[in-house]
């Protein structure tokens, strides 16, 4: 039963902390959708995506209006179209980022995600077509996001995919250098991937999932940065994480709440609660706040990776207990171009580019919205990949790299996305060349720590 002061604090974290479920994000598989004729699999799509996702945005709006909880968005992820393009004989895979398109802005989805490839072993039927066809796909649409899983635990790292990817990155800033390089903000690169990931852009349909499902994103770091403000001023790190686990599980609840309504009134069923802690660029909704205060002078200070992996461990502790079905990459996000306070760090020089990596070691995600210098070669963007995806391998953990060559720009300038994408202070990169390496290609072999049968 919920009291009056439970209520009451809802309706304050909403409207003063920037509480809100971050995405509604709708699973659809599209393996049904595959023939050997590319229009024919392209209508499929657009068909099914069409059949399946035509309320979700209605029932979004229903269940905000009627609970008075904030949905920021509401997506689509779909089946990894390279497995789909596999089956055609002939055909440019760009045809289906337009198919998409044209499904998403028929549903009225915000994004939609799945123009991905999953290469961690080696490229099958499908998937280097896909992944060179990736920079014209995103300056050709409007709201279709790409990914691509280059490494796993499992498997290794596969370096001659990550030598592509840096290509594949500078090219997608290229051909939109007009829009402020934004088809590389819509391009993520992964190590162990998740495959009910319900954020953007690396978001996709894994192949062991349902036909259909409905998967949930909740966000709170305003939430959990007052809530860490209102501690004594001589509370001890364990009695601050203590209260960020029972904020984590208040924030937890309610996400489970949206997600069960809507799998409810759609009729599909219910996949995950993603607790990550994502953040926007506007004031009192950053991750950098929150770490700051636990007691950092700023983001990027000397125990600024101690205090994330703590933040990071208390809200899974926390979030598990309020949800039976926590997936997805669940923890704290550390976008710099989405987070008031990480833009700000950037900028003052505190927050570098060698510690966002050394933090990426205890969060959720990796080096997530960084603008670099234009003129940065593919070889550096590969190197900065296969440091990310090294991290995700060893510790067995989701790793990302979601990098933006500024084109026409320099370390110093910034790029303004506006809206969610929030504005990108341009960071410095190692000019030393690791060409030589990159260009070796072939497969970093899996840890020891893989073989666990």
């Amino acid at each position: 039963m919920l009291n009056t002061k439970d209520i009451l604090e809802t309706i304050r974290m909403i409207r003063e902390e920037h509480l809100d479920i971050r995405t509604i994000t709708m699973g659809i598989s599209l393996l049904d959708c595959s023939r050997p004729d590319i229009k024919a699999a392209c209508d499929a799509v657009y068909d099914k995506i069409c059949r399946c996702a035509e309320d979700l945005v209605r029932t979004g709006e229903d269940i905000e209006r009627e609970y008075g909880i904030p949905i920021i968005n509401k997506r689509v992820s779909v089946t990894p179209i390279a497995m789909i393009e596999a089956a055609c004989q002939t055909g440019d895979p760009v045809r289906f980022a337009h198919a998409l398109d044209r499904a998403a802005h028929t549903v009225g989805v915000n994004f939609i995600g799945g123009y991905s490839a999953l290469v961690h072993k080696g490229f099958a039927p499908g998937d280097y077509a896909l992944i060179k066809s990736i920079p014209q796909a995103l300056a050709e649409t409007e709201r279709v996001c790409s990914s691509v899983n280059i490494g796993s635990t499992k498997t290794g790292i596969n370096m001659d995919a990550v030598g592509m990817m840096g290509h594949i990155i500078r090219e997608s800033a290229e051909l939109t250098a007009d829009r402020d390089s934004f088809g590389a903000a819509k391009l993520v690169v992964f190590c162990n991937a998740p495959e009910d990931n319900p954020f953007m852009a690396g978001a996709f349909h894994g192949a062991g999932e349902p036909d259909c499902v409905i998967n949930v994103g909740v966000s709170g770091p305003g939430v959990v940065r007052a809530a860490i403000a209102q501690a004594p001023e001589d509370a001890d790190i364990t009695q601050i994480a203590d209260i960020i686990k029972r904020t984590a599980f208040k924030i937890t609840r309610m996400g489970q709440l949206v997600a069960q309504e809507t799998s409810r009134r759609l009729c599909i069923p219910f996949g995950i609660v993603d607790l990550s802690l994502a953040p926007t660029p506007a004031v009192g909704d950053s991750v950098a706040h929150i770490l700051e205060e636990m007691g950092l002078e700023c983001c990027g200070a000397h125990g600024t990776t101690a205090c994330l992996a703590m933040l990071n461990d208390a809200v899974k502790k926390g979030g598990a207990m309020a949800s039976s079905h926590v997936g997805g990459l669940s923890g704290a996000f550390i976008p710099v171009s989405e987070d008031a306070g990480m833009i700000d760090a950037a900028r003052c020089g505190s927050l570098s580019l060698q510690k966002l990596e050394a933090m990426t070691a205890v969060c959720s995600v990796g080096l997530d919205m960084i603008a670099v210098p234009g003129d940065t070669p593919a070889e550096v963007l590969s190197g900065i990949i296969a440091d990310e995806a090294a991290i995700g391998m060893v510790n067995s953990k989701t790793t990302a790299v979601r990098l933006i060559p500024a084109i026409g720009k320099n370390a110093g300038d910034e790029l303004e996305f506006g809206g969610l994408f929030g504005s990108a202070p341009i960071m410095e990169v190692n000019r030393y060349s690791p060409a030589r390496f990159i260009n070796r290609g072939g497969r970093i072999p899996a840890p020891i720590q893989s073989l666990k049968n």
